[in-house]
């Protein structure tokens, strides 16, 4: 149950960052408050999965694979670019993650 907590916590903050460009510095309040009711929501789950999951697991996990999601969905929600060399860092933070969780004791 740790990874399907820790896979909900990475939804719900993803979530919520690509609300921040929605909320015009917090001055929309929709946008807003689906920011803090998505960031409450991911901390909870986070909770939960380091009950299974080492919590330097969980974080390298929910960091690197929240990185990846909110540069792809960036890209194709904000039209930011994704330069050779930002490609290039996210596969090496997602082979992180990949290497974390393969060798997690």
């Amino acid at each position: 149950m740790g990874y399907f907590y820790l896979f909900l916590a990475i939804i719900f903050e993803v979530s919520g960052t690509l609300l921040l460009p929605l909320s015009k510095n917090f001055s929309k309040p929709i946008p807003s408050i689906g920011i803090i009711i998505a960031y409450i929501l991911s901390f909870y789950f986070l909770t939960f999965s380091i009950k299974d999951i080492n919590i330097a697991v969980v974080y390298a996990s929910w960091s690197g694979l929240g990185i990846l999601f909110v540069s792809l969905f960036g890209f194709i929600l904000y039209n930011q670019i994704l330069n050779w060399q930002t490609i290039l860092g996210l596969i090496i933070i997602v082979l992180g993650v990949v290497i974390v969780n393969l060798y997690n004791t």
